[in-house]
């Protein structure tokens, strides 16, 4: 593993809750590394386990799904149901092709969690950094040859 290894790590976050928490901390300048790129998302109940599966393919080191609190928080009643239900299902998938439980983050954070927010992001790039590169992009091109 290089030294220099900084992870690509994908986030899709709620719209409501865990986005809000993440643009409190980017303006309340928390201290967090630059290394996730939030894809917003109206409910996290509405992220699709091919979306997963798709950004890891895409070259993607680590992936989180972040939103409301349930029970009872969702903006959309049931979303976050939805979530708790599917993403153990997306955990058990993600090991059948072979991908590290620590490279998928599933989870809650309120809008007015912003310091829980950028300290999952330290502590997930630092996770995601130990593991090093997970080069599934180039594995899956080199089956398709």
């Amino acid at each position: 593993m290089s030294a220099d290894f900084e992870p690509r790590i994908v986030g899709f976050l709620c719209n409501w809750c865990t986005y809000a928490a993440a643009d409190t901390a980017g303006v309340s300048r928390m201290k967090q590394p630059p290394n996730v790129d939030i894809i917003r998302v109206m409910c996290s109940g509405r992220v699709d386990p091919t979306f997963i599966l798709k950004a890891f393919a895409e070259g993607a080191d680590g992936i989180i799904v972040s939103g409301c609190h349930p029970p009872g928080d969702c903006h959309y009643n049931s979303g976050n149901y939805k979530t708790f239900r599917r993403m153990p299902l997306v955990e058990a998938l993600l090991a059948q092709y072979g991908i590290e439980k620590e490279r998928f983050h599933w989870g809650w954070i309120s809008g007015a969690e912003a310091p829980r927010w950028a300290q999952l992001v330290r502590d997930f790039t630092e996770q995601v950094r130990a593991l090093g590169p997970l080069n599934w992009k180039r594995e899956l091109e080199s089956k398709e040859d």
